[in-house]
């Protein structure tokens, strides 16, 4: 079976300073673009613990999420993958200098919401200007209607 022929679940987080974001830059098929810091829930890794992971393997932050802001679908118009999205919201407590990047992340850096939303920079996908929509227009879920990864024996 071919990595096109199920959906990629991924996990990523919005985090908010005021009116800016805190995003990452990557190259996405030779383009160099922005995102949320997210990246594939490994096996047997719940999606919040997966968002987290990867707030600080992209952008050297520790976060602690606070809502469920939304789950994302999108088709990658160039490589044909679907994507399934749970996009956090979370709060910046610690950044870890130390904290080796991603080898695909270029910079992470705190971009005005507003230059986002009006295409000043180019975004990774329609997901990330969905989740920015949604995030301005405050919608929020509480983290518990995610219900914990049950094991074998639970199911």
């Amino acid at each position: 079976m071919h990595s096109r022929d199920y959906p990629h679940l991924t996990a990523s987080v919005l985090v908010a300073d005021q009116d800016r974001i805190l995003m990452v830059n990557e190259i996405d098929n030779g383009i160099r673009v922005w995102n949320q810091p997210a990246g594939h829930v490994e096996v047997g890794e719940d999606l919040q613990t997966a968002a987290i992971r990867e707030a600080l393997e992209e952008s050297r932050y520790q976060v602690q999420l606070t809502h469920l802001l939304g789950l994302y679908q999108n088709v990658h118009e160039a490589t044909g993958i679907h994507y399934l999205r749970a996009c956090f919201i979370a709060n910046a407590v610690t950044l870890v200098e130390n904290a080796v990047l991603d080898a695909d992340i270029l910079q992470a850096d705190w971009l005005p919401l507003n230059a986002l939303l009006a295409g000043d920079y180019p975004l990774r996908s329609p997901i990330v200007r969905q989740c920015l929509l949604d995030f301005q227009a405050g919608q929020r879920f509480p983290l518990n209607c995610i219900q914990p990864m049950l094991s074998l024996s639970e199911s």
